[in-house]
């Protein structure tokens, strides 16, 4: 039975990524996080595959605790999704990025590379190191125009700042050691067990509570929204059939201003929670003081992961968007689980 370690296994695209991979009949699937604030073994798959999946508690800066996971599994491949990807939080405490998102990262990158040159010729022909990253290295877009794989990088937060020296570390591991290392940036993802600190389930759950909608500055700010099974389908395909060294941009074509995008969210509350007292809920939008340093569009040309991978994404967005809503309106209990932890 081949295996595979996710790094981040508990975290919102984490725990899809492991609910994907073990949809693969015959594959076992290690998750190894921290289970800080951002991870949650109650987003991770029941009992139904307690045979096939392992979650194990620890962080990827613990190299020793890495290289044993490594020596004990024999994994054919690795999933690095393991950061800390809060914009604002990295904003007020940027160590905790450095820390995780670099350090971290590069202590994976030196582990996985001792235990790669331990395989047999075929095994480390078949291996995959495959980082995920984010589309925020290459910063802010004007009004027209995408990223590509050779766009330059120019990251404006701590956090993106983080993910981009990380990026170069697994580079540097591809040109240097010839370690397999495939590089994906993503655009923004929504659907179930994100945290209710990102955008999407929190104005879901500030509207239900009849709570303030803020909305950062003019609320102009686009960003291309996919769904995050659509995000780990294109990481799968990557680790399938992706050429070592290579960078694949993952986007969905559906940009959206971050009030359009809010006013969306409120017509669906709406429908889905008619008799709220505080229905029509557009009226709790709030503007606040914009974020410092906040980037005004992303958008990425995924023409690349399409033409050589043959992925596409698949999940309409107005039809992803009011089932995400209804799973957070039907899971009150995850989201109580969740928010307490943090």
């Amino acid at each position: 039975m081949q295996s595979v370690v996710v790094t981040g296994g508990a975290g919102f695209i984490g725990s899809c990524m492991v609910r994907r991979l073990l949809s693969v009949p015959d594959l076992q699937v290690i998750s190894l996080d921290k289970l800080t604030y951002a991870g949650h073994a109650i987003s991770l798959p029941n009992l139904e595959h307690a045979d096939r999946h392992t979650l194990i508690e620890g962080d990827i800066c613990d190299r020793e605790l890495v290289a044993s996971i490594l020596h004990q599994y024999q994994p054919c491949s690795i999933l690095h999704l393991a950061a800390e990807s809060h914009v604002d939080r990295s904003i007020d405490a940027p160590a905790a990025f450095i820390q995780t998102n670099v350090i971290g990262t590069t202590t994976l990158l030196d582990a996985t590379h001792q235990y790669w040159l331990s395989l047999s010729a075929d095994l480390s022909q078949q291996f995959r190191f495959v980082h995920v990253s984010t589309d925020e290295v290459y910063g802010s877009l004007g009004s027209s125009g995408k990223f590509n794989e050779n766009s330059v990088y120019r990251p404006n937060s701590p956090y993106s700042a983080s993910k981009a020296a990380a990026d170069h570390f697994v580079r540097a591991y591809f040109q240097t050691y010839q370690l397999p290392t495939i590089i994906t940036h993503c655009t923004n993802n929504y659907g179930p067990r994100q945290l209710p600190e990102k955008l999407i389930p929190l104005m879901i759950g500030q509207a239900v509570a009849g709570k303030p909608l803020p909305v950062y500055g003019d609320g102009q700010q686009v960003r291309d929204w996919i769904h995050v099974e659509d995000h780990t389908e294109a990481l799968w395909q990557g680790l399938q059939k992706g050429t070592p060294g290579e960078t694949y941009d993952i986007g969905s074509n559906c940009e959206k201003t971050n009030l359009e995008l809010i006013q969306e969210i409120c017509q669906i509350i709406n429908r889905l929670r008619p008799n709220l007292p505080h229905v029509p809920v557009e009226q709790l939008i709030t503007q606040v003081e914009d974020r410092l340093g906040h980037d005004r569009r992303y958008a990425v040309d995924s023409s690349k992961i399409m033409n050589q991978l043959n992925w596409r994404p698949a999940i309409d967005f107005q039809t992803g968007l009011e089932a995400t809503a209804a799973w957070y309106l039907e899971n009150q209990a995850w989201m109580d689980a969740v928010s307490s932890s943090e």
